[in-house]
């Protein structure tokens, strides 16, 4: 029969040197050896409680038996090996001060953590008790290797697909061509072998000290062929349970009971670098948004921009997206706003918006959305996922920048925060499910002068503005401030003061001004709240400075639908 069990790395990481080499060497196991599963199944069954300190019953036995006689063949998921650096203590100390010496962590990084690493034996057969055993052992593994390698284990049914092997022993009757590369396992020999190996050694040990005929041995006697005989593992599984202080004690280099084995894996099977992200492996249909993660280096929260900063973060953002696309190749119209001529684009902002937001609402920006209403082709996503830092005003070191999510704004309202929540989801949905009532995140900057009345009035403005964007005209348009700025309203972007009422004087410590590019032609600014007679699908942007952060819209919480 065909039994197969399967892993999948929960934190995505691989721990384990190969035996007979130091953690210095920098070198990787992979994949687990033979002689590492069984020993990992041996060592869970007395700590899991499947059986008992006096060893395994006789299903365990049989088990770890009838799995040590055969090669197993593997399935390898993609990994990237890489490694970190400690400076460990030493308890010494030199000119007053205490020695450390330079200790290297390798592992292999799984590029996907939902992908398993597969173990098959494919012609081994296992009574009801056996594989009952062997499903227990498996699940109850937490980890494999060395304690940082979380696992998730089960014995795989016999319905269910088997990914075919991609790492096999030398004696398979493929043979590998020149992308395939040896590797050297720990694997036990089997019961039997063992069996005969260890009476011969005994017999040629023994033969120097025989017993006497006719007469009693001495204690003496008796125990040099004790301590011979100690030497020599019982069985099987009394090897695979020797420690490597018992290794040393007595003088073996290699445990009892295992051989070396040739393997034959892909020569790709562990990269030693990332793999190179290439535009052409990328989806080339286009995105409505992706958003990035910000955060520093000291990973304090209250040490990103304040939300104040939206206008210049999102301009920073802008010029380094300009220069890496320029780099790539042709910057996107996407991201300049130009057509080929340098024109400004006409029609309804199609270009990207660049929206930095405060998700989890400590007044600090920790994301920034990019989105288009006609979507990101590939070489804006390419800009955009190439970006890695950008700064901020007084900031000691650069922000660094990482894909958080793409995809259609349904797709980033599923987001979840680091502790599983759905609060960014939630914040996101707030931007962009549609409601029948608005109102702003970020101030509204006019972009024309203010008349008494007519299109060029606040309202006109705000009713031109979005009907330029594809909106309906709205039912209602109301300035929340400054004319109303103490008015007691629902709104959840602005800052209830301790007599309950809201009041939007954060809003007066908005950057208003781009440091490059057109200037607002009033350095004003309001807080609107929109109502539409039906619902209306954001994202809402509207006003100067609508691509870089200014002008946005989120739901109130009171929809009349």
């Amino acid at each position: 029969m065909v039994v197969s069990f399967a892993f999948r790395f929960l934190a995505g990481r691989y721990h384990a040197t190969p035996f007979g080499h130091h953690v210095n060497e920098g070198l990787i196991e992979w994949p687990p050896s033979p002689w590492r599963l069984l020993r990992a199944l041996i060592s869970v069954g007395y700590t899991s409680g499947v059986w008992d300190g006096i060893g395994p019953p006789t299903a365990g036995c049989n088990l770890i038996e009838k799995l040590a006689s055969e090669l197993p063949h593997y399935y390898l998921p993609p990994a990237v090996g890489t490694h970190s650096r400690h400076y460990m203590p030493t308890a010494k100390l030199e000119q007053g001060q205490e020695k450390t010496t330079l200790v290297f962590d390798t592992w292999a990084q799984i590029e996907n953590e939902n992908e398993e690493l597969v173990v098959t034996w494919s012609d081994i057969a296992l009574d009801d008790a056996e594989l009952s055993m062997l499903s227990d052992l498996v699940e109850r593994l937490n980890y494999l290797g060395r304690s940082e390698s979380w696992i998730e284990g089960r014995v795989m049914r016999n319905d269910e697909a088997i990914p075919e092997a991609n790492c096999f022993a030398e004696g398979h009757d493929d043979v590998p061509d020149r992308n395939w590369e040896q590797v050297a396992l720990l694997a036990p020999e089997s019961a039997k072998t063992y069996k005969t190996w260890r009476a011969t050694r005994l017999e040629e040990e023994l033969i120097h000290l025989p017993l006497p005929a006719g007469t009693k041995p001495t204690r003496k006697l008796l125990n040099e062929r004790e301590k011979i005989k100690k030497i020599y593992p019982d069985d099987l599984l009394d090897c695979l349970q020797k420690d490597t202080t018992w290794l040393r004690e007595h003088g073996w280099s290699r445990p009892p009971g295992s051989r070396r084995v040739f393997y034959w894996r892909r020569s790709d099977a562990i990269f030693i670098s990332a793999r190179k992200i290439k535009i052409v492996a990328q989806s080339r249909q286009r995105v409505r948004a992706m958003l990035l993660s910000l955060t520093n280096n000291s990973r304090n929260d209250h040490a990103l921009p304040p939300v104040t900063r939206a206008l210049p973060q999102a301009e920073l953002l802008h010029r380094a997206l300009i220069c890496i696309a320029a780099k790539i190749g042709n910057v996107p119209e996407e991201l300049t706003g130009r057509d080929e001529t340098g024109k400004p684009l006409q029609g309804a902002h199609a270009h990207a918006h660049i929206n930095p937001l405060d998700l989890d609402g400590d007044g600090h920006l920790d994301h920034i959305l990019v989105w288009a209403t006609s979507g990101l082709d590939i070489k804006a996503q390419a800009a955009i996922r190439a970006a890695r830092k950008t700064f901020t005003k007084g900031g000691i070191e650069p922000l660094r920048l990482a894909l958080a999510a793409t995809g259609d704004f349904e797709d980033l309202v599923k987001l979840v925060d680091e502790y599983g929540r759905y609060h960014h989801g939630q914040r996101i949905a707030r931007l962009t499910e549609p409601v029948s009532n608005w109102q702003s995140v970020t101030p509204f900057v006019p972009p024309r002068y203010i008349k008494m009345r007519g299109k060029n009035s606040l309202e006109g403005q705000i009713r031109s503005e979005l009907s330029t964007r594809g909106f309906p005209n709205p039912t209602s348009v109301i300035v929340l401030a400054p004319s109303t700025q103490h008015q007691s309203v629902v709104p959840e972007s602005g800052t209830v003061d301790k007599n309950g009422t809201t009041t939007w004087n954060h809003f007066r410590h908005f950057k208003l001004v781009r440091q490059r590019g057109p200037q607002p032609v009033l350095n004003c600014w309001f807080a609107i709240r929109l109502e539409f007679e039906s619902r209306v699908r954001g994202p809402i942007a509207i006003g100067y400075g609508s691509h870089f952060g200014l002008g946005l819209f989120e739901h109130c919480g009171d929809d009349k639908l």
